[in-house]
């Protein structure tokens, strides 16, 4: 059984291998991939004539998204007038290979040549400062003479952004008043009285909880939040906490989001010996349409707290 299962394996390996067929050479060094790369960086330059220098006349161009079966693709001229538009409106243009890739050269039996790359294209638009950092991959066919007669693109839509950002819009409306104002301003008041229990009942279950002084991507849930609110209390006591501003409220449009920014003074407490000090706050605060809190964001420096409790303390007059 095991000759069997091994003369099987065998047979299975050589007809894999008798069923493949060569159909040309694959080159990492080729004058066409010194061609194409040279007209990238032309182009990204901004430099049209030189980038032109390297194109066939009948030169297309092809969006590789573009589902449209009809779509004829751009001509040189289309192309080069990119170019221009891009010097024009784009600063700080770079095209770079995307990590350890590297072009590749195909030179076909039946004489055709393909050159495929994976690059790294940024820029920042001028007029709306929105950055530009898009993987690209791109299909090169030279025709005969060498020149770039097919170009097809593979990449991220770069222009959507661009276009949302060319105008004035709307995106919700803002309020100084609302019922989600009061439940923080309620929040932040039991905290200030040390009434944890209170305090956690405006958020959802499921709330997460994080604040500026975590590792990025980290949270907490409610119950971790809660536990570790508890044992700060253990040590400090607030005696204070003090509306700087007044909170907005967002509502947004994107994403129908229902947001509470607010700004706070917090003077604390350490219960050991009684030196307090003031440390400023913001809160972020989502919630649904319930009206809980569904994520908190707090932005405080432990920093600052930790070398405002180590100055020496001041003694009164």
């Amino acid at each position: 059984m095991k000759k069997f299962v091994i003369l099987s394996m065998m047979m299975f390996t050589i007809i894999c291998f008798s069923q493949t067929k060569k159909n040309g050479t694959v080159y990492v060094d080729h004058p066409g991939i010194t061609a194409v790369e040279a007209m990238q960086k032309a182009a990204v330059a901004g430099d049209a004539e030189m980038a032109g220098s390297y194109l066939a006349d009948n030169f297309k161009y092809f969006n590789g998204n573009n589902t449209d079966p009809s779509d004829e693709g751009a001509t040189k001229e289309n192309f080069l007038g990119w170019i221009k538009w891009n010097k024009e409106n784009l600063s700080y243009a770079s095209i770079s290979r995307q990590g350890e890739a590297y072009p590749d050269a195909l030179e076909y039996k039946d004489g055709a040549v393909w050159i495929q790359t994976w690059d790294i294209v940024k820029g920042m638009h001028n007029k709306t400062g929105v950055k530009m950092n898009r993987p690209s991959h791109k299909l090169y066919n030279l025709d005969k003479a060498g020149k770039i007669a097919v170009m097809i693109e593979y990449t991220a839509d770069p222009w959507q952004s661009i276009r949302d950002n060319s105008s004035v819009r709307k995106n919700g409306t803002l309020y100084n008043s609302h019922e989600n104002i009061n439940t923080v301003r309620k929040l932040l008041g039991a905290i200030e009285n040390n009434d944890i229990e209170t305090a956690y009942s405006y958020f959802n279950e499921k709330a997460t909880f994080r604040n500026i002084n975590q590792p990025r991507g980290e949270t907490s849930t409610k119950e971790e939040d809660k536990a570790n609110f508890k044992g700060m209390l253990e040590m400090y006591t607030f005696e204070g906490i003090d509306e700087v501003g007044y909170p907005d409220y967002l509502e947004y449009d994107i994403n129908n989001s229902k947001v509470v920014m607010s700004w706070w003074n917090m003077r604390i407490q350490r219960k050991s010996d009684k030196k307090t000090v003031t440390l400023p706050a913001m809160y972020v605060h989502y919630f649904n349409d319930e009206g809980e809190i569904t994520n908190e964001t707090a932005y405080y420096s432990m920093k600052l707290f930790e070398d405002l409790m180590s100055a020496p303390k001041i003694a009164k007059k």
